[in-house]
């Protein structure tokens, strides 16, 4: 599907490390590959892992260019979380937080709760598709590409409301 490549157009161009890049590339192989075979559903996890390292660089970027604001948004996890998270020295180390948790993090570049609970109903797909539940959601190109659809509108959203981080 080549709608699902445009993910990439908001993913960094460049990366801290060879092993950031090396991860995104792994990431759209075990997509690609998975899709090749007819496997969507594993496709799709692939697919939600890559958007949320979207969603992981987008909130480093605020945490680098406001990081008063970032230090304040912290307010309500636990001590030993927020001093990891202000000590990061990469976007993945977002990824010791729950999911839905992290996602808060988006209020400060103005996402209301609304957006962020559209955003969290990403995250429960994808915990509907990982688990072990006898269900197949997407066992046909149409509904992966329909999920997939859905998840770039939402990261199109979100790079809109980063618009003022990113040109920082």
């Amino acid at each position: 599907m080549e709608e699902a490549a445009e993910l990439g157009n908001y993913l960094p161009l460049s990366f801290k490390s060879p092993t950031e890049q090396e991860y995104i590339e792994f990431l759209w192989d075990a997509f690609e590959t998975n899709l090749s075979y007819g496997k969507f559903q594993f496709a799709f996890l692939a697919y939600h892992m890559l958007t949320m390292s979207f969603i992981y660089f987008n909130i480093w970027q605020i945490r680098k260019t406001r990081p008063e604001d970032f230090g304040k948004g912290l307010i309500g996890f636990g001590k030993d979380i927020e001093k990891n998270l202000l000590e990061a020295t990469s976007p993945f180390v977002f990824s010791t937080v729950n999911e839905r948790s992290i996602l808060r993090l988006l209020k400060l570049i103005a996402c209301d709760n609304g957006k962020i609970g559209t955003y969290a109903k990403l995250v429960d797909d994808r915990n509907d598709t990982a688990h072990p539940n006898g269900n197949i959601f997407y066992s046909t190109q149409e509904a992966l590409d329909t999920k997939i659809a859905e998840i770039l509108r939402v990261v199109d959203e979100i790079q809109t409301y980063s618009k003022c981080i990113n040109e920082q």
